[in-house]
């Protein structure tokens, strides 16, 4: 998965229009996106409307877990079989069961937005097989660290995509971009992230969308490289303790080869969207 983009649930004249935009996911923003007078309206145009598109990339983004709206998410919530939820400021497995107890068909993105959540990330993604991902909700978890640039954010960045991998979820998504206009900023920040190990991006406007792809595609180079050592590997009939003799004498070991596999893998997907 490498693009989710966010739409205002009080918005359902863009609701199609996120859709169209084809994204790997759609999240119906019932928190940040909303005022509070239009909660309620919010949350039942959601939910219908994933209740009619199940089959859908889709996923909700409920309040708060200890906001005033968050009882009321989850009870209309229920009645959508299999929902993805995400949900904002998690910081420790309770939170995540406190959800699944009131709606157990629910899959969960957990959001990760203070220094407690992102100490306990690898609780949180090993809480329930249900917790699909982990994500930083970075504007929060900067203020709370007190930091103003993304260097502040490197160690929490990568805590949660070695939290994620060790969780068996694979590569987590980068947080948005919040300048919707900076799209030279928005491929530089996600090149940094790649760099780090998260595979795709959040984004608020369908504009940014095919910059995070072109940011999240590997290079040519990696590419080549990539698939002549695969070429090289079904060629190889020396094996010593798991590592491969190659028949120019480079030796590789299983982690180089999937590696290489997961390069191709990814490559594979992004031209199957062109």
């Amino acid at each position: 998965m490498l693009t989710a983009l966010y739409v205002p649930a009080n918005r359902p004249d863009r609701f199609a229009k996120a859709v169209a935009a084809d994204p790997d996911l759609v999240v119906f923003d019932l928190e940040d996106a909303v005022p509070v007078a239009d909660k309620a309206d919010a949350r039942g145009w959601a939910v219908a409307w994933v209740a009619a598109n199940a089959s859908g990339p889709v996923e909700i983004r409920v309040n708060a877990l200890h906001s005033p709206w968050i009882a009321d998410d989850l009870a209309a919530i229920c009645a959508v079989p299999s929902v993805r939820l995400r949900v904002p400021k998690v910081e420790s497995a309770a939170d995540v069961h406190a959800v699944l107890e009131k709606v157990p068909s629910a899959r969960i993105t957990a959001l990760i937005e203070s220094p407690l959540g992102v100490e306990r990330a690898f609780e949180i993604a090993t809480a329930d097989p249900r917790v699909v991902a982990v994500a930083l909700g970075e504007a929060d978890l900067s203020s709370a660290l007190g930091v103003d640039s993304p260097a502040g954010l490197a160690w929490s960045r990568a805590r949660l995509v070695s939290a994620s991998r060790a969780a068996g979820l694979g590569a987590p998504m980068m947080s948005v971009y919040p300048n919707v206009h900076d799209l030279d900023g928005l491929r530089k920040t996600s090149q940094e992230g790649r760099a780090l190990g998260f595979v795709g991006r959040t984004a608020i406007h369908p504009r940014q969308l095919s910059t995070i792809v072109e940011a999240f595609t590997p290079t040519p180079a990696q590419v080549t490289a990539a698939e002549e050592l695969l070429a090289a590997v079904e060629k190889a009939d020396v094996t010593n303790g798991g590592v491969l003799v190659l028949p120019d004498g480079r030796m590789v070991d299983p982690a180089m080869i999937g590696r290489a596999r997961e390069v191709t893998a990814l490559m594979r997907e992004i031209e199957s969207r062109r």
